[in-house]
């Protein structure tokens, strides 16, 4: 064999070698990174479990009750507490109203697990005088509720019934208001009103 046949072969082997080195798997077949434009994909099973359906809340099915409690503090100033059965989680609006001047206090709070709920305290720095009150809880529109409430209760409040609900004055579905009246003072006045009276603890 002359060196010019021996130096075609050894060019010819380097060239198979390199074009083996560059051609991918032995099968022929580019790697799969390559067939994929190098961009991972998602795996079937995980796809699967992401599209499986939220699991679905029970709608709230009974009429809604709120009880409201009142105490005076030693600086005369007012603590509500209440129980409902409304949902945990559900936001209230609590709002002390002075009768003779109109005079108001509010305060927000939500609805706790096992369905209480507190705020307070309500009135000046000086204390409440005698006299009668109006406290007011009232929930706003489910759209300002948290989600996991909504979805109980209705994007418009539509599950809500019994004496308690009432339409909302911006045309934003159904609300809750329920209001009780107290009489404080260690001297209230006479009253034929179905009304509680506290006095100072």
């Amino acid at each position: 064999m002359t060196a010019w046949q021996r130096s075609a072969r050894v060019t010819g082997l380097v060239l198979g070698l390199a074009l083996a080195g560059c051609g991918g798997s032995e099968d022929g077949e580019s790697p799969a990174d390559e067939r994929l434009g190098g961009v991972a994909q998602p795996d079937t099973e995980i796809e699967a479990a992401s599209s499986e359906p939220a699991p679905e809340v029970a709608t709230f099915d009974e009429p809604v009750s709120v009880g409201i409690d009142a105490r005076l503090r030693s600086d005369r100033r007012l603590m509500v507490e209440g129980t409902t059965n409304l949902p945990e989680a559900t936001r209230l609006q609590v709002l002390v109203e002075r009768e003779l001047s109109g005079v108001r206090w509010q305060e927000r709070t939500v609805v706790e697990a096992g369905g209480g709920f507190a705020a307070g305290p309500f009135g000046p720095g000086s204390g409440l005088p005698d006299g009668g009150y109006r406290i007011t809880v009232n929930m706003p529109p489910a759209s300002v509720q948290p989600s996991e409430v909504r979805a109980r209760l209705g994007e418009e409040g539509q599950h809500l019934r019994g004496p308690l609900v009432q339409p909302s004055r911006h045309g934003l579905g159904q609300v809750i208001s329920a209001s009780q009246r107290f009489l404080v003072g260690s001297e209230p006045r006479h009253t034929t009103d179905q009304v509680e009276v506290m006095e100072v603890e």
